[in-house]
This record gives C-alpha cells, structure tokens and sequence, in this order.
C-alpha cells in the first residue's frame, strides 16, 4: 500500500525513503473513458454477472493501493463505482492513476465523485448494499463511516491503524457484532497475517520447533519524518488532515501507524494479548519539528505467562535502520518479518540471528498478502461464509494505544485498563466542517504540544 506523503512544502524535513508498503500505481497519462452506467443496480454484487461493485473512501495512495488490489483479484470481476474525499485534488489524483491501469473496472464519471466531509455518506449510498467499502481515510474517522455502511448493509475493507484512541475502538468493536448479525464481512489491512510463510512459521512455532517463547523482539527504525510549524491563515482543521500522521488525534499517530503490523505480530506469535506495557520515549535533540510525536519509542509488553516482547520505534535521520521481528524460544530463535514487512522468515540453529545459522526455510510465497487479505474478504462476499477480521484488529489496535500510552504517560498501564477505557480524543467528526477548530491547536509559533506526564490524557 503506497502511504500519503508526509513531507510538505511546509516540512522540515523530507519522509523517508523506503519502499511503500502497497506498489506504486502508476502517474500521469491519459484518462481512459469508464462507461457511465444509467442507472446503479440495487445490490452492490449480483449472481447474474458475478460482479463486487467497490466505493473507495479516501483516495491517498494508501486507498488506491487498496483498490487496485481489489480491483487485481482473479477470484471474479470487480468495479469501482464511486469515490470519496475531503481534497478534490486527491480524488482526481487517484481516479487518474486507476483509470490508467484498470481501465473500464473503473466507472466513475464525475457525478459519482464526491468531495467533503459528507462525501462518504454518498458514495455508500451510491454503492447499495452488498457491495465492499474500501475505508482508507484517517483513524479518527473510521468509526463513523463503517457505522454508515454497516447500517446500510455494505461489506467493509478497512485500512489500519483502527481508531486513534480507546474509545474508537470500542465503537468498532460494537459494530463488529452488528456487522457479523447482518451478515457483513469485514476485512482489515493488517496484511501479515495473510503471509503464506509466516503462516508457516506459526504452525511450526505451535509445533514447538523452536520451544516455549519467551522473548520477542520487534524494530521498525529509520530516518522518519518532520513537519514544520502551521503557518495560518487557512483551515487548520484541513491543513492537519493533510498531514495526518504528525497528529495523533487524527491517525493514531507516529508509532501506531507505523508499528501495528509488529505489534499484531509479537501477539500472532504469542496467540495471546499482553496483560501491561511499559516503555521509554524521547524526541531527537535539537530537532526542529511542529509535530506531536514522539521520535523514539521501545515498549517492553508482558504476557500472562511472563514472555516479553520489545517493540522499538525510532525515527531519526543518520541512524542504525533495522525493520524485523525476531523470536527466541527455548531451543532456537527465528526471524519472523523483513525489511518492509518483506516475508524474510527463517528458523535458527539457536539463539544467533545469523545468516550462516539458518535451520529451516518456508517454501517461497505464491501470491502477496496484500492480494491474499482481498481474495480472502471477496470470495467471502461472494460465497456468503463468514469473514470478520475487526475483532482482532481492534485487539492489536488496544495494544498499540496501550504501549504508545505507556511511553507518553510514562507509567505501566496494563490490558484491562486500556479495554475499559472510553477515551476519545475528539466526538465531532460527524460535525466536521473547513471551519470547525481541530482537537489539537497550535501555539504561537505554529508548533504543537507533545504527550506529556502533567496534562496529556489518551487512555
């Protein structure tokens, strides 16, 4: 999935350079025509011609990523139909770049592309139910549109993170048992989980090739990014919403956005959720950046049987990069995850996460789990078997805010904690305008306050 930029022109520094997690679609050609239909059948899929019909929500790279992987599927026919966006630049943007690869699956002439903060709303409708929403906008508003489309009996892709705060996530969670009465599928962009080797490695784990586990090691640490202080005299609601992984309140943040998929893998492995976290954070020394996070993270999770797992997030330039999950257990460790959540999986001969102790390999993945997690949701939608992957995204969702909690509150706070919690950093996002003033304000400066032990609150 290729992520939004996060650098600007207002940035004080540029984003990383590491590959997208989605492949890049292609820029820049010309439209093709997408047939315009008379008339939007009732049913977003029908028996007779076999075809998903798709609205996507959010039209970064993120989304459109996700859309071609739809779109890519071989398990039947797929069209998108209608699109969805606060920035109408963005839309048009993505609508460009589809068209030029899919050609006629993409059929949606301008009056079924929406623009606003109530353009969801639009776009569900125009999709009708049984068809798949592809959910691809900020955390915060992820809540409110899957509540729309579940009232309105559409299946649900969801992009990751979940919901930036408790509260959201337990909205979803509520929203997962109305999805599963109605029928509703849910899929949820936590993509490893559909990787073919790392399948393999888990029954080997569960085998007990490697022994009890006891320590698992997590790192997503590279050059980051920065923002520069807000400049004023426009919507400031909309210039963060540009800029959504600098605001907590809006994308879950740094560290959520970017440590879900480790995180989600430290309790695959352990088949567990852990019952505390505490952990350390900092930001870089005599960096100039307006933004809210944090730039290091390392959280230490407990197990209910004791076994550890470290989660470490660093982003700061001319630094040692690592991107991996290892795990040890009590006869060997083995790598887990790669550069760019690439399948690198292997068993050791021990405790040495060494090239030349490599034991045992999976066979070579066939198809990416980017495409598997689709083929997977769609073959569902068409079959009518049961497919709810929310509950468990909302289980790892808990788990980041309660480590990103644990370093910005500077204190232990364990697993009921965070489930009981109901804290929401904003309940406006159905009240959304251009105008309406954002949860977090700048200061004088243009420079927003960062999580603190006196006064920040998140659980």
């Amino acid at each position: 999935m290729h992520r939004p930029a996060v650098s600007h022109t207002s940035s004080s520094a540029s984003a990383p350079t590491r590959s997208s997690r989605r492949r890049l679609l292609k820029q820049g050609a010309h439209l093709a025509a997408g047939s315009v239909l008379a008339a939007v059948a009732s049913r977003g899929w029908t028996a007779e011609d076999n075809t998903i019909r798709l609205a996507l929500v959010g039209c970064g790279g993120r989304g459109s990523g996700a859309a071609g992987d739809a779109l890519s599927s071989t398990t039947g026919p797929t069209r998108l139909i209608a699109m969805a966006d606060v920035f109408e630049d963005r839309l048009a943007g993505s609508h460009k770049a589809l068209t030029e690869q899919f050609g006629p699956k993409i059929d949606v002439p301008a009056e079924r592309r929406f623009v606003g903060f109530d353009a969801y709303k639009k776009a569900i409708d125009i999709l009708g139910p049984g068809g798949v929403l592809i959910q691809a906008t900020h955390a915060v508003f992820r809540p409110t549109h899957v509540a729309y489309a579940i009232e309105k009996g559409v299946h649900v892709f969801m992009e990751k993170s979940f919901a930036p705060d408790p509260g959201g996530t337990q909205d979803l969670l509520a929203l997962s048992k109305t999805a599963d009465a109605k029928g509703l599928k849910i899929g949820c962009g936590v993509m490893c989980r559909h990787s073919e080797s790392r399948q393999a490695l888990i029954d080997r784990i569960r085998e007990g090739a490697i022994g009890d586990v006891h320590l698992i090691r997590a790192y997503r640490m590279d050059g980051g990014a920065r923002m520069g202080p807000f400049p004023g005299g426009q919507s400031e609601l909309l210039w963060q919403i540009r800029r959504p992984y600098f605001f907590i309140w809006a994308s879950s943040g740094w560290f959520s956005e970017m440590m879900i998929h480790q995180v989600d893998e430290c309790c695959w492995i352990k088949d567990a959720w852990p019952v505390s976290a505490h952990g350390l954070g900092g930001c870089e020394p005599g960096a100039s950046d307006a933004g809210e996070n944090l730039h290091t993270y390392s959280i230490e999770y407990t197990f209910a049987d004791g076994a550890k797992a470290i989660v470490n997030s660093r982003a700061v330039p001319n630094s040692f990069d690592e991107f991996a999950t290892f795990v040890h257990g009590t006869k060997s460790a083995a790598q887990f995850s790669g550069n760019v959540h690439a399948p690198t999986v292997h068993i050791y001969a021990d405790q040495r996460t060494n090239k030349d102790a490599i034991a045992w390999r999976p066979p070579r993945e066939r198809i990416s789990p980017y495409q598997k997690e689709w083929d997977v949701l769609l073959t569902a939608v068409r079959n009518g078997t049961p497919h709810n992957e929310l509950p468990r995204a909302c289980n790892s969702n808990l788990t980041t805010i309660m480590g990103r909690a644990a370093v910005h509150l500077q204190r232990n706070v364990t697993w009921d904690e965070v489930a009981a919690s109901t804290f929401k950093f904003t309940d406006a996002v159905k009240d959304f305008t251009p105008d309406t003033p954002p949860p977090s304000r700048a200061d004088a400066n243009g420079f927003y306050p960062k999580p603190n032990t006196r006064d920040w609150r998140e659980i």
